[in-house]
Order: structure tokens, then sequence, then C-alpha cells
């Protein structure tokens, strides 16, 4: 439908710095003569569109333009709202105090009942479980020098269990699977690396400031969780049936075959990796690990190290 069409050009242009008419028509599969008529109906509508000529030319809605609580519903609020009371509980920031103030102030008065029955049906809460005010601290500390682009100190905690003190020109925080993480460059490593805040202790912010290097923060999320440094395996794995909610909380329904004795089996790769072999240990005897053989190996000898501990007793 031709309403359907203006109403999403109009999204993406509030939503893209500069689109070209033809990214437009193929996007939305007509013809570049149907885009000219829609980008006028929108101008004619009220919203200013600007056009630019050249090689990096297409086309802008005008920077003094705002969008009016008019073309949000009741519901779409409410889904701002919540989402800004999750991350409000967990930042403990004024600035989220604020704006929460001001989004609640779009909901109408009549509408303030409904939009309290929806709050009740959704609540976002990405607090940990335990005692959070050290990681809000560091979360503090951390948004304020990548505000300021200064550069900062810390010591931290390896997979492996070895410490190091590191520098870092800190780029973002981000909250993957409900463990927040520092993205940066390590003056240490001379790289990017992706640092998990539990880990971090003795945070501080130098006076140096850095020039912000080219990265894209949004890539992140296609490479966080894959370790780099570390080969992948591909795992074959049989569970009891008195593990299968940990193993749901783990492994991807996919991954997952539930066989007719009623035990699991998993087939999932995993980076090879010295918290690999902590995890499987930790099912006990809940697991079996069918392939491959290097790990296998790798277990038994693991398992014969933590018998010898005891061997005395």
């Amino acid at each position: 439908m031709k309403l359907d069409r203006l109403l999403a050009i109009t999204m993406l242009l509030l939503n893209r710095r500069r689109v070209g008419a033809k990214e437009l028509a193929d996007r939305f599969e007509v013809s570049l003569r149907t885009i000219y008529r829609d980008l006028e109906t929108i101008n004619q509508a009220g919203i200013p569109i600007v056009s630019f000529a050249g090689a990096s030319g297409g086309y802008e809605i005008m920077d003094s333009y705002r969008l009016e609580r008019q073309m949000l519903s009741l519901e779409e609020l409410q889904s701002i709202i919540t989402a800004l009371r999750g991350v409000r509980f967990v930042m403990d920031d004024r600035e989220f105090g604020n704006l929460l103030d001001k989004v609640g102030a779009l909901v109408a008065r009549a509408e303030q009942g409904a939009a309290e029955q929806m709050s009740r049906e959704l609540l976002i809460d990405i607090n940990p479980w335990q005692d959070g005010r050290a990681e809000k601290e560091k979360l503090s500390g951390l948004r304020q020098a990548i505000r300021q682009s200064r550069l900062v100190r810390f010591a931290y905690t390896s997979a492996a269990g070895e410490d190091s003190q590191r520098v870092c020109e800190p780029m973002a925080v981000v909250l993957k699977g409900y463990v927040w993480y520092l993205y940066g460059y390590c003056r240490l490593r001379e790289d990017y690396r992706i640092f998990r805040l539990s880990r971090i202790s003795g945070l501080s912010q130098l006076d140096e400031a850095f020039a912000r290097r080219e990265t894209d923060v949004e890539q992140l999320r296609f490479g966080m969780g894959i370790d780099q440094h570390h080969p992948m395996v591909r795992l074959k794995l049989r569970f009891q049936p008195r593990a299968k909610a940990r193993v749901q909380d783990y492994f991807s329904p996919q991954s997952i075959v539930v066989e007719p004795e009623g035990t699991l089996l998993v087939t999932a790769e995993q980076p090879d990796e010295p918290w690999l072999y902590s995890m499987l240990l930790g099912y006990g005897r809940d697991v079996q690990v069918l392939e491959p053989k290097s790990v296998i190996a790798a277990l038994v000898e693991k398992a014969k190290e933590i018998v010898s501990l005891y061997d005395h007793h």
C-alpha cells in the first residue's frame, strides 16, 4: 500500500543521515519515478525533505525537524518506558531518570491507567543476582571515560586466572547475555579487546586523553562469545535426563535431540579453551563426551589431577 510505503520511507529517513533514490527504489521494489512522487508527497505533507546532488548525494530530512508524540502509539511509548526502567536499575544514572520522566510525560492522563496495566505485563531487570554496587561504579566510571576520551588503567584477570595490569582506550560498555563487558583498545596487547567487568579491579581514569580510533562497535554482536585466539571443536555430548534444564539453558534448541531413553544428545561447536573443560566437569556424571577424542583425553587428565588432590586422604 502507498500509505505504508510513505510511512516506511519517512521512518527510514528519520533514522538515516542520507539515502539515495535508487536505494529506496530497490528497498521498496518500485520504480525511481514512484520514489520521486513519494518524496514529493511526504514533502507536501509538511515533512521537509532536502535533496543533494553528486556522488554522495541523496535525500534527507531537514535537521530541525523533530518527530511529534502523535507518531508514537501508547504501546510504543510503554515499550520505551519499560526499556528505560530496566537500564536505569543497573546504571543508577540520573540522566536515565530524567529521560524516563520526559518520556512518561508524553503519555496523556487519560492513557495512564492503560499504561500502568501494560507496565505490569513486562519487566526488564538486568541487575546481577549478587550485590551490583561495584558493577554500577565501574559502569559509571567507564562511561565518563568514554565520553571524555580518557585512558583507563585497571588490573585484569584472564579466563586462565592470569593477572595483568592494563591501560585501555575505552570504546563502549556492552551488555551481552546478562554480563557487562568493556570494549576498547588495549595498549598492552596493541589490539582491540573485550574485558569482562567482573574481572576488572582497581579501575582508575587517567588524565591522558586519546584520539578515538575508527571502529564499528555495532559489529561486536557478531564476534562476542567467540574467542578468535582458540580453535573451535565440534562436540558430541550425551546428557542424563536430570540435566535437561541446564542443557536447555546453555545450548540452542537446534543442537539438542531427545533420545528415546530420555537422554539428550547435543552437537555443538565451542572454543577449545580452559572454561570449556570446567563447564563439562561441572556436569559431573550427567554428561558423557562422545566426540572428539582430544577433548575426552583432556577431560580424563583433568579428572586425574582432581583425584590426585585427595590421594593422601
